[in-house]
């Protein structure tokens, strides 16, 4: 639902910002007001092209704001997480759309406060508002839409299944025999790197896991490896090298006995030198056993060496780990048994795609069927909405043209109407008249309302060339599709306007030499002054006044018409 829309220096514009409601919302006002400039802001933030002609003059740039809430399932959703667009986390999202236009040319466009682009802001506006009326933004008119359309209001999703999943398969088809029947030499030299490939992989006797096993091993070996390195040296430093600290402490006993005779305390140097030399050779000896329980393999580590510069070799050459080479592996074993087999595989795949293509035609003719009776269905039910809204000459009918089959069938779906008796039906596309069109797609929606996912309908010039009861009709089919959609709709007609569930005079005025637009949500004592208005003009009386409040009350007090049906047989 459309909560908020604010605009600033745009057009008439100075600064304005409107609370809609649910519901029907028409907005009155004198020809000239400007309520075409709500239209053409809400425009902007749907993804339309943008005129640095519509910035207010003396200003540098115009700015459009609108705010929306999604209440869950909104179709909405999806397409917001597809582009990455964050929400607030709320039980009810809100989508907030932002649009500026300088005046040196460029913009800027925002949704939830993330820079966009003019294609995103596009992509999210045509599932979230159609515009109805002199305007450019109408998803009805798309003959896709149309299809869709007619394939929701029969309920043949289920129908269409078969024809995607069987044209899904054509294009797979397609693709591998593209493949297959490809270049010779390039087969060729595909040929002998894939066996070049599964000969490497494979005589790389790969498991999954062993890399890491290998890296811890090598740990452990290095360490002992170190270890047992660093014990052989020490012991060659004290006690087993030539020049050991032993052989030093031994060499030094001699000179020291001689001394004994000479000095007092030679002798218990000669003690004390004996019993270094007693600890040296017992510290020796303590490093010696250690180093024989240390159980280092030189041979191991060499082969965990040789099998660690494997996996190093194919880190360099192939993406991923040990696992992903073995997916590689097993895929280059299946392309290559392929290849080499291509011509029963080109025979296989050929057989398939005939089989595939039969069973297409015959998905595709049984939904053709169930869409010429859907055709004729919803043809009558639109005719007789059209009847109701005054075009009660005017001819509606939906044609299918047969195409190639792909994932929608074999039909290609158009609307065709003819305003006049006598005319022939044209496509819906290229009617001319805004009122006439905006009349069809308003019986489009009333019979389609169970089935149409966009949530808000703008309706602009819906009452151009009709009065009386067909202006009373247009009112209350308005108000029955505003059961299920939110609706904006201009009106000049009093008629439409005592059904709205909120009423809006757009107002133009002069303050302080310029002119400005500005916007009133009415109560009830306005209300009934707008409608009058409508009704006699400036020449407002009471006898106009009563009559006003009349209609209010008669709007008020009939039950909105139930809708039929959808589809019903």
């Amino acid at each position: 639902m459309l909560e908020t829309l604010r605009i600033r220096n745009l057009a008439l514009v100075e600064d304005l910002s409107v609370e809609f409601q649910p519901g029907l919302n028409v907005l009155t006002g004198e020809t000239g007001a400007g309520k075409s400039i709500l239209v053409g802001a809400l425009g902007l933030l749907l993804g339309e092209r943008a005129d640095k002609s519509m910035i207010r003059a003396g200003m540098d740039q115009a700015e459009v704001e609108a705010m929306f809430s999604l209440p869950p399932p909104s179709p909405l959703l999806p397409l917001l997480h597809e582009l990455g667009i964050e929400e607030d986390g709320s039980d009810t999202p809100t989508l907030i759309l932002r649009r500026s236009i300088q005046s040196n040319g460029s913009g800027r466009i925002q949704i939830n406060n993330q820079a966009a682009t003019l294609q995103t802001l596009k992509r999210i506006g045509d599932r979230l508002v159609d515009l109805h009326g002199p305007h450019e933004h109408q998803s009805l008119l798309s003959t896709d839409h149309q299809r869709d359309l007619l394939d929701a209001f029969g309920r043949l999703a289920p129908d269409r299944v078969p024809c995607e999943e069987h044209y899904r398969r054509l294009i797979e088809i397609a693709r591998q025999c593209d493949e297959l029947e490809g270049d010779e030499a390039a087969l060729a030299r595909e040929l002998d790197f894939l066996a070049y490939q599964v000969k490497e992989l494979e005589e790389a006797r790969l498991e999954a896991g062993e890399e890491q096993r290998l890296q811890e091993e090598h740990a452990r070996c290095v360490n002992l490896q170190e270890l047992l390195e660093t014990a052989e040296a020490l012991l060659e430093s004290l006690t087993d090298g030539e020049h050991s600290a032993l052989q030093v402490l031994q060499a030094a006993q001699r000179p020291l006995e001689r001394l004994i005779s000479r000095h007092l305390d030679a002798a218990s140097w000669n003690q004390e030198l004996r019993e270094a030399i007693r600890l040296l050779k017992k510290l020796g000896a303590s490093i010696a056993a250690a180093a024989q329980r240390v159980e280092a393999d030189p041979d191991r580590l060499h082969q965990i060496e040789e099998r660690m510069a494997i996996y190093h070799k194919l880190r360099r050459k192939y993406p991923g780990g040990p696992e992903e080479w073995l997916r590689q592996l097993e895929a280059a074993r299946s392309r290559m048994r392929m290849l080499q087999n291509r011509e029963h595989r080109l025979a296989e795949l050929n057989a398939e795609r005939a089989k595939v293509e039969a069973q297409l035609r015959t998905a595709a003719a049984h939904l053709h069927e169930k869409r010429i009776r859907t055709a004729q269905l919803l043809s009558e039910k639109v005719q007789q909405e059209l009847r109701d809204l005054g075009l009660i000459q005017g001819g509606f009918e939906i044609r299918l043209f047969p195409i190639e089959p792909n994932t929608t069938g074999g039909d290609a779906v158009e609307f065709f109407f003819a305003p006049n008796p006598g005319e022939p039906p044209r496509p819906l596309r290229a009617i001319a008249s805004s009122g006439e069109i905006s009349r069809v797609m308003l019986a489009l929606k009333t019979a389609l309302a169970e089935h149409d996912r966009i949530p808000i309908l703008v309706f602009d010039e819906i009452d151009a060339n009709i009065g009386g009861e067909t202006a009373v009709a247009v009112g209350r089919k308005l108000r029955t599709l505003a059961r299920t959609h939110q609706i904006l709709a201009i009106t000049h007609m009093p008629q439409v306007a005592v059904y709205g569930t909120a009423h809006f005079a757009v107002v133009k005025e002069v303050r302080e030499g310029r002119t400005r637009t500005r916007i009133a949500h009415l109560g009830r004592m306005a209300r009934s002054e707008e409608i009058a208005r409508m009704l006699g003009g400036r020449d407002t009386t009471s006898v106009v006044l009563q009559h006003a409040r009349e209609m209010l009350a008669r709007a008020a007090a009939e039950e909105a018409p139930q809708p039929r049906a959808a589809g019903k047989r």
